[in-house]
């Protein structure tokens, strides 16, 4: 039922109630059979919970998988469970972040419910009583006064003069003056949220009269239920590293079972028939080392902690992460869809234009013509509009609160929403009388019989009426809010107080136009959105005109022709918008489920988008968004909780820097993965060879010592590295851009072949300075010196991934936590070759110094090799530009 569109006496009819409210008893019925007025309580997983679905990650799993195979290890080899205890703390650490990240479990039904009120005023019976919220019911008639939260939808029954602040839910700034009369539809087929002015709604507040109203809704019936519903509806999505990185882990699990099968396989069929109990055991022990050496043990931890870091760093710049993952999502966002009031506003009205002959006067006019008023540090506190105008006057230098106090009001005839006029009059410090008027322009103007010329009052001109009314529309075109003020002299008070009496024979003293102004950071950061191949799309409950206007301003849009409203977006199916969406970068006078649309709409297309807002209504579609943000000053609980970042300073320009940080998080985490890959594949493709040649090159507890000790470390310092410096100037990655693209698999593929030459070279170099002869047999100096060789060259390999394609000579910034890592890597290393007991346990001989020397120049060869290739690849790159 649209009770907007019924007349109260058919409401209250079809209701079963009347205008003395229902007795005690119907309404206890009402509230056994339809339950509380109150929101859901969203289902919260436990912290088990969360802990146990972070073990369900792929790379975790593949984790868990290297800790069983490192135990079968142990077992039958007779070694330590060092390995597999560090493994498994590697497990634990990263399941423990991720939980951290995400422990603000879902609040955003309690959000909802917080800000709906605690109790209400009432007439059940003929009498007046105050009950508690939840105990409200349909056909309760509820009283309403400034202050008052809306406790439930409802149908206004009387007003006096009532404005209601609707910003949580339709996101207009101004308040809405409320009438009882029955909406007229016209050539809609339904009344937006925000022009439904014969309504009020749950989590809307009074700020001006006084009305009442019969309850048409509670709980989750109500618009706020319907946003709660939403909430609890909309699915969240994978974000695009998490993606891939499923993606990259189903690859190499499959990728470790058929290597370490093939490799069991033929050394069985290579072996046959001579083939022994122990010959198996081996055999299935060289298996186990192919597999240990294809897992990268350290990749979900070095992902997690690049991502951890990157949220402290983000937090440092105002950007509030709240789900670990959703970091480097905003590196590849298409779109910006973002909420105008209060993200791309300052959700301050503000007079930004003029016109009078006397500007002192028009600040004093509306000053004394106001009920808002200067609080201790000289900020005005009121009403929206009319704290606009205080600090209009205020900035003239004319105090409101000293203003009044040697001119204190004595009478007025208040504001109605039906003359659109109000009007004060003031005692004057001579005993004389001033009356001071103020409201919408036309009726005002037509009032008028004299103007201020700035020294004297004049007779009103036709000409002067005409230029009046033309900078009336001037400023209207502007999208501004205008209001008109007038005075006139009385040598004694009135005897007739009526709006009749008062409000004719005025005197015209200017209008003022204002408008909730753009903050001054953001038109700049939409630029540099803009060269970061970033669209931005405003969203906004407020009327087209004044959406138009700002997003011009801001180069959002150039042409009206851009902007859709609400009840436009209604006549498009959701096939129609999918089509058309790319048309349009301003959406005025909308709902909230119609911004779920627009981001599903962008999402079909592939898009990436994000969501910002600070409204109630805006919940739905953060949380529907690829990556939802939601601002920390002005932004409700509901929407703080549902969103995956919080802007903690509410700059629009956070967000740039946000996009930076996810892009320079993502190439980081690119870097680190095309490290620890290609030095796990110089493992890999190691034991391979020299299982078909038949020696011992490491043993599965080396491999294990270099993933997680020489890879580990300077994968984590490779996260660290600053972005490069066409990282905001490149457009947005695509979403379905795997791991591999851009030439990172060929990478991979080259270096981890490059590694493996020189280990293998090391081996036969090891053994020829052992026995003075190069040959195919198992050598402890060889096996020794490969292990050394393997664990320098992907030590000064990490190097080399500062940067994918420039000259690690052309980085000019340092990376301590690389150079910390390297010296760690390098000090651990070298200990568990020359310290015995750390040597015996791993099986090492000890080499001479010229062996350790030999080794450390081989591993130093793959930064000349690498420069070289990249050197030719940038040439390559800049040959396909030019084509």
């Amino acid at each position: 039922m649209k009770e907007y569109l019924q007349a109260s006496e058919e409401i209250l009819e079809g209701l079963r109630t009347n205008k003395e409210g229902l007795s005690e008893a119907e309404a206890a019925s009402r509230l056994e059979k339809n339950g509380k007025n109150k929101l859901q309580e969203a289902q919260k997983d436990s912290l088990l919970i969360r802990f146990l679905n972070q073990l369900k990650d792929p790379m975790v799993l593949i984790l868990i998988a290297a800790a069983a195979i490192s135990g079968v290890t142990a077992v039958y080899a007779h070694e330590s469970f060092a390995d597999v205890i560090i493994i498994l703390a590697v497990v634990v650490i990263n399941s423990i972040l991720g939980v951290y990240q995400e422990s603000k479990a879902e609040k955003a039904i309690e959000a909802l419910q917080a800000i709906s009120a605690a109790t209400s005023r009432v007439r059940r019976g003929g009498k007046i009583q105050t009950v508690k919220s939840e105990d409200l019911v349909v056909g309760d008639i509820i009283l309403l006064e400034a202050g008052d939260s809306i406790p439930a939808d409802a149908r206004l029954l009387d007003s006096a003069s009532l404005k209601v602040e609707e910003a949580a839910l339709t996101g207009e700034s101004v308040p809405v003056d409320k009438i009882i009369s029955v909406l007229n539809l016209g050539s809609q087929k339904d009344v937006p949220l925000g022009d439904r002015k014969n309504m009020v709604y749950m989590g809307s507040a009074v700020v001006y009269g006084r009305g009442s109203a019969v309850v048409t809704a509670t709980g989750m019936d109500t618009e706020m239920g319907k946003i709660a519903d939403a909430i609890t509806q909309a699915q969240e999505n994978a974000t695009p590293l998490q993606m891939r990185l499923n993606q990259l882990s189903k690859t190499l699990s499959t990728l470790v079972l058929g290597i370490s099968v093939f490799i069991f396989l033929f050394d069985l069929l290579r072996l046959y028939p001579n083939i022994t109990g122990d010959g198996i055991l081996e055999t299935f022990m060289i298996a186990v080392s192919l597999a240990v050496a294809a897992i990268p043990e350290g990749l979900a931890a070095v992902v997690t902690i690049v991502l951890s870091i990157g949220v402290t760093n983000m937090s440092k710049r105002n950007a509030v992460i709240r789900k670990l993952t959703a970091v480097e999502t905003l590196g590849c966002t298409n779109v910006i869809c973002s909420d105008k009031t209060g993200t791309l506003t300052q959700n301050k009205m503000t007079v930004v234009e003029s016109f009078c002959k006397d500007e002192r006067l028009l600040g004093r006019t509306m000053a004394l013509c106001n009920d808002a008023h200067l609080n201790d540090s000289n900020a005005a506190e009121g009403e929206p509009t009319e704290a606009a105008l205080v600090n209009y006057a205020y900035k003239m230098g004319i105090a409101k609160n000293a203003a009044e106090a040697l001119t204190p009001r004595v009478g007025e005839a208040p504001f109605d929403s039906g003359r659109k006029l109000m009007s004060t009059i003031h005692r004057m410090e001579d005993g004389s009388f001033e009356q001071y008027t103020k409201g919408a322009p036309d009726v005002l103007l037509s009032r008028c019989s004299f103007y201020w010329d700035g020294t004297v009052q004049q007779p009103m001109t036709e000409a002067l009426r005409e230029e009046i009314t033309k900078a009336n529309k001037n400023l209207a075109d502007q999208a501004l809010r205008v209001l008109a003020g007038a005075r006139k002299r009385l040598e004694k008070l009135p005897q007739d107080m009526s709006p009749e009496a008062l409000e004719k024979d005025l005197c015209f003293v200017g209008l003022t136009g204002m408008i909730d102004p753009i903050r001054p950071e953001v038109k700049p950061a939409i630029a540099e959105c803009k060269s970061a191949g970033i669209r931005t799309v405003m969203i906004t409950g407020d009327h087209k005109d004044t959406a138009v206007a700002i997003a011009k301003q801001l180069g959002i849009i150039k042409d009206g022709a851009e902007a859709l409203t609400g009840a436009e977006l209604n006549e498009l199916s959701d096939e129609q918008l999918d089509e058309q969406i790319v048309k349009y970068s301003v959406y005025a006078r909308v709902q909230p489920e119609h911004k779920v649309r627009i981001v599903k709409a962008w999402q079909n297309k592939g898009m990436i988008a994000a969501m910002t807002g600070d409204g109630v209504n805006d919940a739905p579609s953060i949380k529907t968004a690829n990556i939802g943000i939601g601002m920390g000053i002005t932004g409700t609980d509901v929407t703080k909780n549902v969103a995956d970042m919080v802007l903690a300073d509410d700059n629009f320009a956070t967000i740039v820097n946000a996009v930076g940080e996810g892009r320079r998080i993502y190439d980081n985490i690119r870097k680190a993965i095309q490290f620890l890959l290609s030095s796990n594949l110089s493992e890999v493709l190691s034991i391979f060879i020299s299982t078909v040649l038949g020696f011992t090159i490491l043993k599965p507890v080396h491999l294990l010592w270099i993933n997680l000790i020489t890879d580990t470390f300077p994968a984590v310092a490779l996260g660290m590295e600053r972005e490069e410096s066409d990282t905001m100037s490149c457009p947005p990655r695509s979403s379905k851009e795997g791991i591999f693209s851009k030439g990172l698999g060929f990478d991979v593929i080259w270096q981890g072949v490059m590694i493996t030459g020189v280990t293998v070279l090391a081996y036969f170099v090891g053994h020829y300075i052992e026995s003075g002869v190069f040959e195919v047999a198992e050598s402890p100096d060889g096996m020794t010196m490969a292990f050394l060789t393997l664990s320098m060259s992907e030590m000064f390999h990490s190097l080399n991934m500062r940067s994918r394609r420039h000259s690690i000579f052309q980085v000019k910034h340092h990376n301590k936590y690389l150079y910390g890592a390297m010296i760690a890597s390098f000090l651990l290393t070298t200990a568990v070759i020359f310290i015995p007991p750390m040597a015996r346990a791993f099986q090492f001989e000890h080499i001479s110094l010229t062996e350790y020397f030999v080794s450390m120049g081989l591993g130093a060869i793959v930064i000349p090799i690498v420069e070289i290739i990249k050197f030719f690849q940038r040439l390559s790159d800049r040959r396909s530009q030019v084509s």
